[in-house]
């Protein structure tokens, strides 16, 4: 059933406003992760005593509704977008007090909250949300000289930063932090700012490797293998190598019967073995279009607002994806990040579709009215 350039309803004006390649591309990009988890984690269930299946239907059960999320959340106006981000990041901001509380420990981190048969991780939620209201204020900033806007979005990012480093999760703090300074330098922070700000991050890091002793412990085996134990590094290289250009054939992986996050954080390195460099390449190439056609799109945006909120969301994305798979061929530490639709995790799952389908509503088409409403 095809849908006319006149028709003015609702799905009407939607297909014909939202970037179709992207919304291709964010399809495309799922049913990789579907054919992915039905290779990479059975082995890892039989490993663990469950059923073969059990997270591939997990995972199939909150496909459709991250898709049916991601395109509800697209139909959005600029202020629907403002309104839904305020209201998941104060809902996130007050579970993730929840799971300072009562939270699940998994790994020596306290991240999850087991709500009856359900485990959350808020802080998936936090990224976006948080993402849209700093460029909410920061926008508000511009426009009025008199608003507090970068101290309302610098006090929101130590509340954020606070919560996850008492999880702790440092990883997500440096893509929080990334983000805000991101939005800080497009919205137009003078440089002498943004050189002290990246020094105060440099120094944090510092700061994190002698306080942290996870962290500490990933460095020194990142900069030397030799010294701990980097078993699921190496096994993730040897599956890169045993599936040179065209991979092994699907099912034919060997290393993922041994590799214990195969589902979720070393899932990119189940596809080199199963399915070669060409098909990882042809996966690096869809986040890239992904993030590319996103920054093509606000270009000509006139609005700081919706420059800021995509820009934010987008280096959330991107990064996100470029940390998993960096981290699976070794080229930095592993940061315990799932790669965007591909891994497996429900609460990521969501989060993402509520990520994208913010930037795809963002980045509709629209009349210049519409835009400043």
């Amino acid at each position: 059933m095809s849908i006319g350039r006149t028709d003015t309803s609702l799905v009407g004006r939607w297909w014909w406003t939202v970037d179709r390649w992207t919304l291709a591309a964010l399809f495309a990009i799922v049913g990789v992760g579907a054919v992915l988890t039905l290779a990479a984690s059975p082995p890892v269930a039989e490993r663990i005593g469950l059923d073969t299946f059990h997270f591939a239907r997990r995972q199939f059960v909150f496909l459709p509704l991250a898709l049916a999320l991601m395109i509800s959340t697209s139909l959005l106006s600029v202020k629907g977008v403002r309104r839904l981000a305020a209201f998941v990041l104060g809902v996130s901001l007050a579970m993730m007090v929840g799971v300072l509380l009562f939270g699940v420990e998994t790994k020596g981190a306290v991240r999850w909250l087991q709500i009856g048969s359900l485990t959350i991780q808020p802080s998936e939620f936090v990224k976006p949300s948080f993402a849209v209201i700093a460029a909410w204020m920061l926008a508000e900033r511009r426009m009025d000289d008199g608003f507090p806007g970068y101290g309302v979005a610098t006090i929101l990012l130590a509340v954020v930063a606070g919560l996850l480093l008492l999880q702790p999760d440092v990883g997500m703090t440096i893509l929080v932090c990334a983000i805000w300074g991101v939005q800080l330098f497009i919205a137009g922070l003078p440089l002498t700012w943004v050189g002290a700000i990246g020094a105060i991050f440099l120094g944090a890091g510092v700061g994190a490797y002698f306080t942290f002793s996870h962290v500490q412990s990933r460095v020194d085996r990142f900069l030397d293998p030799a010294i701990g134990d980097s078993y699921q590094v190496a096994r993730g290289l040897e599956a890169f190598r045993n599936g040179g250009l065209f991979g092994r054939g699907p099912g034919e992986g060997q290393i993922k019967a041994v590799l214990p996050d195969a589902h979720t954080d070393f899932i990119f390195a189940v596809a080199g073995e199963e399915f070669g460099l060409i098909v990882c390449l042809l996966i690096v190439a869809l986040f890239t279009f992904v993030v590319l056609r996103g920054f093509a799109r606000i270009l000509k945006e006139e609005n700081l607002f919706v420059v800021l909120a995509v820009s934010g969301l987008l280096v959330l994305f991107g990064l996100q994806a470029i940390i998993n798979m960096a981290s699976a061929i070794r080229l930095m530490p592993p940061k315990g990040m799932t790669l965007p639709f591909i891994s497996y995790g429900g609460s990521s799952m969501i989060a993402l579709a509520l990520t994208m389908g913010m930037v795809l509503a963002l980045t509709r088409a629209r009349p210049h009215q519409d835009i400043i409403e």
